[in-house]
């Protein structure tokens, strides 16, 4: 595959963090994050790439930065290459597009869900236990179906190679405190319901998403990125049948091949086959499409 970025080395930039999916650097005021084309699933990184996947995370986190501000400030600075500082410019043609300049927050290590439907792990834990992170729920829900009110489900912020392990309210105050668990959940909801009710009206049902969430200033803001493809489940309200799984906009297109192959969550990564990053690449340029107009 041409033009995949699966990696940046910026000699003349510090680096800072390198996560999952994206390269981090401490420009002095502010970082620069830069959203390769690497895609991960069940915490493993995958050895391929997703052709414009990381243009998709950045155009589309900008799109929702600015349909929530009104909820909570986020790290956003500027994604125009221009406005970025001049040790940056030499390497405008990566940067275009895939990269954001943003305050420097410091991390607060919940992962903030919050699930509107029924589906992935809660779907699991549920048929075990009839709980989500310690949550009762009402007997006899069916796979992807809609809970009557949102709920939140916290999790453990992983290193790279680890899972994000679901907690409990009580265990999630216990790590970030009360009052900034109170801010962030808040937030999470908030956020949540906002974009559902708007991703509706395109056509798309927004089943769940991940946030984060920094101190700046002595306040608290999202940073990161916000309902991507990589974060959220976004299904084709059209196709959406209550008692199965989805088709999907998301990497869920990914697991379920991994799913296939009995991939055992490990690494290393098996090999992608082509139509899987195909098409994978498909269902991010669509998804951004859909909700936002915008083309690449």
């Amino acid at each position: 595959m041409s033009n995949v970025v699966l990696q940046t080395n910026f000699e003349n930039l510090k680096p800072f963090k390198q996560g999952k999916v994206r390269d981090i650097y401490d420009l002095g005021e502010h970082y620069l994050i830069v959203s390769t084309d690497r895609i991960s699933a069940y915490d493993v990184i995958m050895d391929q790439g997703i052709p414009k996947k990381g243009e998709v995370l950045t155009r589309i986190s900008k799109f929702w930065f600015e349909y929530t501000n009104d909820i909570i400030d986020n790290h956003l600075v500027s994604m125009d290459v221009n406005d970025f500082p001049e040790e940056c410019q030499q390497h405008r043609e990566i940067l275009e597009n895939r990269s954001m300049l943003v305050k420097k927050a410091e991390l607060i290590k919940l992962e903030c869900i919050v699930r509107g439907y029924i589906t992935g792990s809660g779907w699991k834990d549920y048929k075990k236990t009839g709980q989500i992170c310690g949550i009762d729920l009402p007997e006899g829900l069916q796979e992807s179906q809609k809970f009557e009110e949102p709920i939140f489900t916290p999790s453990t912020k992983a290193d790279i190679g680890e899972h994000d392990e679901n907690i409990s309210e009580e265990k999630a105050i216990e790590i970030i405190g009360k009052e900034t668990y109170e801010t962030v959940k808040n937030a999470t909801m908030n956020i949540y319901k906002k974009c559902a009710d708007y991703a509706l009206t395109k056509g798309i049902i927004l089943a769940d998403t991940k946030l984060e969430f920094g101190y700046y200033n002595g306040g608290v803001i999202l940073i990161d990125e916000i309902l991507t493809p990589d974060s959220s489940r976004f299904w084709p309200k059209d196709k959406y049948a209550i008692g199965q799984g989805q088709e999907s906009y998301d990497k869920q297109y990914v697991r379920d091949y991994l799913t296939s192959i009995d991939f055992n969550k490990q690494p290393p990564a098996p090999e992608l086959p082509e139509e899987v990053i195909n098409n994978t690449s498909q269902k991010y340029i669509d998804a951004l499409y859909e909700l936002t107009g915008e083309k690449i």
